[in-house]
């Protein structure tokens, strides 16, 4: 594990952003989930991103996002805006915004659909991080944005001072390795199913979707991984398998996470917006078979799952659309 003080959190839940059943943010359920995120022992947590549905988010919610995150977090927990832009210009607007918003990082995604050289990328993440005073993560994740961050790009921008951490969605576990050796990168994990073994081979943490639904268990493991317990971190990792399973596998991991939490009352709609769209008939049962499996987690009881297959249907169109000016 990096030795570098870590501005972060080890446990970052990556928020989903509650909707109404007309595809507006929920507000009311926006302050309560992070709250109870906080309250299960997440020490982070990540508005704005993948999983909070950045791409069809207006720039007015995310600033909103941060400045609710802040105000509910009241000193608890760190608020990273995620998400950004493939435009630099625009993602240069949103994190100054971001920052006098309040936030206490921000997360850099590699800029997606323009396909840039690494030269391009590493001008990007520099000229953003240069746009800020606030801590950076980059977050690599090819399998969404179409390219990687490469092993050089990523030992030259480690070199930034405004760049400390990277969240890992690419699963290379010997470049993990490979930079955590090179650089005092902070290593998070951003796979859910790779926690354990991310966090065994040196990471600092986790950036996790499944965390929206039960972020015990993740401070559980980070707990006894900081404490030399494998035991106990493994005992935990296996207990969550079918529920990250269940988030993970079937559908987008927003579209399974928000199906759940309607399902055990936590928020009051599942509803994404276009184009993604609830699980279909076949999708939410097998969401369901996992979920009848999942045992004993701390702090989550599925005793009262009542998933809503109806209510999740089809997809919503808000009211104005996420443009980028």
């Amino acid at each position: 594990m990096s030795t570098s003080p870590n501005p972060f959190g080890q446990v970052l839940v990556a928020l989903v952003t509650p909707f109404t059943a007309d595809g507006e943010v929920d507000w009311a359920d926006v302050e309560k989930h992070i709250d109870d995120v906080i309250t299960a022992g997440a020490d982070g947590v990540v508005v704005t991103g993948t999983t909070g549905e950045t791409s069809t988010l207006t720039d007015p919610e995310k600033i909103r996002l941060v400045e609710v995150g802040k105000s509910v977090a009241a000193g608890r927990a760190k608020i990273i805006t995620g998400g950004g832009s493939n435009e630099t210009a625009h993602a240069m607007q949103l994190y100054r915004a971001s920052e006098k918003a309040g936030a206490d990082a921000v997360m850099i995604v590699t800029p997606y659909y323009n396909k840039p050289t690494q030269a391009g990328v590493l001008t990007h993440f520099r000229m953003i991080a240069d746009a800020t005073d606030l801590p950076v993560i980059l977050y690599d994740i090819p399998g969404r944005t179409g390219i990687p961050i490469r092993y050089e790009t990523i030992l030259r921008a480690a070199k930034h001072p405004n760049i400390l951490a990277i969240k890992d969605a690419k699963g290379d576990f010997s470049e993990v390795s490979r930079v955590l050796n090179q650089t005092d990168l902070l290593y998070f994990s951003g796979d859910d199913a790779n926690v354990l073994p991310h966090l065994s081979i040196g990471a600092s943490g986790l950036i996790g979707v499944t965390a929206n639904i039960a972020a015990a268990p993740y401070r559980v493991i980070v707990d006894a991984v900081n404490a030399g317990d494998l035991a106990t971190a493994t005992a935990a990792h296996k207990a969550l398998e079918p529920l990250v399973r269940a988030v993970m596998t079937h559908v987008p991991g927003t579209v399974a996470a928000k199906y759940i939490l309607h399902g055990l009352g936590r928020i009051g709609s599942p509803r994404v917006r276009l184009p993604l769209v609830g699980p279909e008939d076949a999708e939410a049962a097998q969401i369901e078979d996992e979920i009848a499996i999942v045992g004993a987690i701390p702090g989550l009881d599925l005793s009262n799952f009542r998933p809503d297959r109806n209510a999740a249907a089809g997809g919503a169109l808000p009211k104005i659309a996420g443009t980028t000016r």
